[in-house]
């Protein structure tokens, strides 16, 4: 399985990716996840020993000089567009279990839609690890989907769109729907997170009307209690059963 989870900033989706992970793990998978966000903590919520410490792939300048030929930043400059990332994932994992974390970070275009070498570096290494990779992959992602070009859409059997029950996250779950649909995504799926009540859940339904949600977690002061002992949020009973049927859900759109 390949699934990205997307979202406004805040909406939940490192949690709600660490969860997929989990829930794939628990099922005997291999598992690499994929931190892509510009705020990477999915290590952390993976619980990989000293997280804290973990440079993001496109902080790492002798790394992008070694791959593309530039320096890191370079804009204008002359690079590799299709560098040799096969060694990455092996160089530079992070273990957690059965999960093999790999910690990019996040890079936009320049301003006047220029392409830096982080940014072919990240890029060239989600597209390999999509159209190379025999293990199941998580995504967790900015809400741009900068890194997904239409080249590998194909792959991703699902995008998740996590939102809560606010007007903005609503707002940019709607404008992730519509990037996704412009680069070909069409598996996508809305998951309701700090939902607190039904009428929490009939308003993200309602304010993301382009969106089957195919999932609800509750507000739970569980969670940030969880997160502030260091411990796996998969283990609440509850959250466990929302993720088991997420990825029953996937297996049942992929087979159909």
């Amino acid at each position: 399985m390949k699934i990205a989870v997307s979202g406004k900033g805040g909406a939940g989706k490192t949690t709600i990716s660490a969860l997929l992970c989990r829930a794939l793990e628990a099922k005997g998978r291999e598992v690499i996840a994929v931190d892509a966000d510009s705020n990477p903590n999915l290590a952390c919520a993976l619980g990989v020993p000293d997280f804290e410490k973990i440079i993001p792939l496109a902080e790492m300048g002798d790394l992008i000089r070694e791959k593309t030929g530039a320096q890191k930043g370079s804009v204008g400059a002359y690079f590799k567009m299709n560098p040799d990332v096969s060694d990455i994932p092996e160089r530079f994992r992070h273990c957690a279990g059965r999960i093999q974390l790999l910690v990019m970070g996040s890079v936009t275009r320049g301003n006047s839609g220029c392409v830096c070498p982080e940014y072919v570096l990240i890029r060239s290494l989600i597209s390999y690890l999509l159209l190379n990779g025999d293990q199941d992959m998580v995504i967790d992602m900015e809400a741009g989907l900068e890194h997904l070009g239409r080249g590998v859409t194909e792959k991703v059997d699902m995008l998740f769109i996590v939102v809560r029950p606010s007007k903005v996250s609503g707002i940019t779950a709607s404008r992730i729907c519509k990037l996704a649909r412009d680069i070909n995504i069409n598996k996508i799926l809305g998951i309701g997170n700090g939902i607190r009540s039904e009428r929490d859940k009939e308003y993200v339904q309602d304010q993301v009307k382009e969106l089957e949600f195919s999932g609800f977690f509750p507000d739970s002061d569980l969670v940030t209690d969880y997160e502030r002992a260091g411990k796996d949020v998969f283990t609440i009973p509850e959250f466990r059963h929302n993720a088991d049927k997420l990825i029953a859900h996937i297996s049942e759109t992929a087979d159909g």
